[in-house]
């Protein structure tokens, strides 16, 4: 049996969790290139800027942050923004960028874990308007129904089931996996912002207080927010 009569025979919940399957896939691949393109800057990046940085030459340092079209570029765009104020401002401006920079990373991991718990609930409540249909049909027949009827039920309690657990084991699996990578870049970017900080201090002379210098950027998983 193909796929088509199967999706008839499972009844209208079918079309709920298909559209959850389109959404739940639409959000990976999105979230993928999204992920894709946000590697953080490799180290070449970061020696070309402190060679820059080294020449005092802002301007370009900043116009190399921009044409990087990174979130950890962005990073250290904010840093260098904000390199002639006091060193708590410019920690605070990597922080606030990378806060910024997370969010957008984050993007759309929400609707993808409502997939992964709302398919295979809606599952289970083919299975349970299945053996409704099943046992209908054994009460309207006065305990004579034909195996027909009874097997239509059981198609839509069965296949209902196996497609919702099936939307949801994928949609859990990849939003697993989106966090575990986001949290990966997250970590990144904190390092590229801990060691801007330190060539600003070494190469700009601007005095960073070791206390205070420390760059947090956490994600939502990360602070226990789902």
């Amino acid at each position: 049996m193909d796929l088509l009569t199967m999706f008839h025979k499972g009844g209208i919940l079918m079309y709920g969790i298909l559209i959850l399957s389109f959404a739940a896939g639409y959000i990976v691949i999105e979230r993928y290139f999204t992920l894709r393109r946000s590697r953080p800057a490799s180290g070449r990046f970061e020696m070309s800027l402190r060679m820059m940085l080294g020449k005092k030459d802002l301007d370009h340092a900043k116009e190399f942050a921009i044409q990087d079209r990174s979130p950890s570029g962005r990073i250290v765009l904010a840093a260098l923004e904000k390199v002639h104020h006091n060193p708590g401002r410019v920690r605070e401006a990597i922080e606030d960028q990378g806060r910024e920079e997370i969010a957008q990373l984050e993007k759309h991991l929400g609707i993808l874990a409502s997939v992964a718990g709302i398919a295979p609930m809606l599952g289970f409540l083919g299975t349970v308007t299945g053996m409704i249909t099943t046992f209908q049909a054994v009460a309207a027949t006065g305990g004579q129904a034909s195996p027909v009827e009874l097997a239509d039920g059981i198609w839509e309690a069965l296949i209902t089931t196996a497609f919702g657990l099936f939307v949801g084991i994928f949609a859990y699996g990849a939003y697993n996996w989106l966090v575990a990578r986001t949290q990966e870049i997250a970590m990144q970017m904190e390092r590229i912002g801990r060691e801007i900080l330190d060539v600003i201090e070494e190469e700009l002379h601007v005095a960073v207080n070791p206390q205070s210098g420390d760059i947090k950027i956490r994600t939502k998983q990360t602070e226990g927010v789902k």
